[in-house]
């Protein structure tokens, strides 16, 4: 690929990628650029990424590093990196799937699931979800009279949800 349509590629790949997320979804993923950004020179490189699995207690290989590089098209900046997380993001379910996954789950039909049923299920079914993380789940979940508005709720996770948090 010539050097002119890597940039162009590079470009396609960032532009608007601001507007896929919310000031809020922006700031923590800047944060999270920003621990990853050892040497803070606006960039992630091979080093960032040693230092950075060196601080959590694991050492992968320079092939490893560089294979996790190379899934950016160009150099990782923060907006390649907002792209990059824009594009896993939006390999997760469908709205729809999801939608349908939570209404097995409502007897009633009515797009909403009591509060305490779904932590019920969540804390003894399948992979348990521990005391942090029913806390992380439930800090944006729309619970309105003890009930969980999964319809609301599944906008949030996929981020098409209007509602600001």
């Amino acid at each position: 690929m010539s050097d002119d349509a890597q940039q162009q590629k590079v470009r396609a790949a960032t532009s608007n990628v601001l507007t896929k997320f919310n000031q809020r979804v922006i700031q923590e993923m800047k944060e999270a650029f920003t621990m990853i950004d050892q040497n803070r020179d606006g960039f992630i490189d091979a080093n960032d990424l040693k230092e950075m699995f060196s601080s959590l207690g694991s050492t992968p290989d320079d092939k490893t590093l560089k294979e996790m590089l190379a899934e950016a098209p160009g150099p990782l900046n923060f907006t390649m990196f907002l792209s990059l997380f824009s594009d896993k993001l939006g390999g997760t379910d469908p709205e729809d799937s999801l939608r349908n996954a939570f209404a097995m789950f409502d007897k009633d039909g009515k797009g909403k699931i009591p509060e305490e049923y779904i932590k019920d299920l969540l804390e003894n079914m399948g992979d348990n979800f521990t005391k942090d993380e029913m806390r992380q789940t439930f800090k944006e979940a729309p619970i309105e009279g003890g009930k969980l508005d999964y319809e609301k709720f599944v906008g949030i996770i996929k981020g098409s949800s209007s509602e600001e948090a």
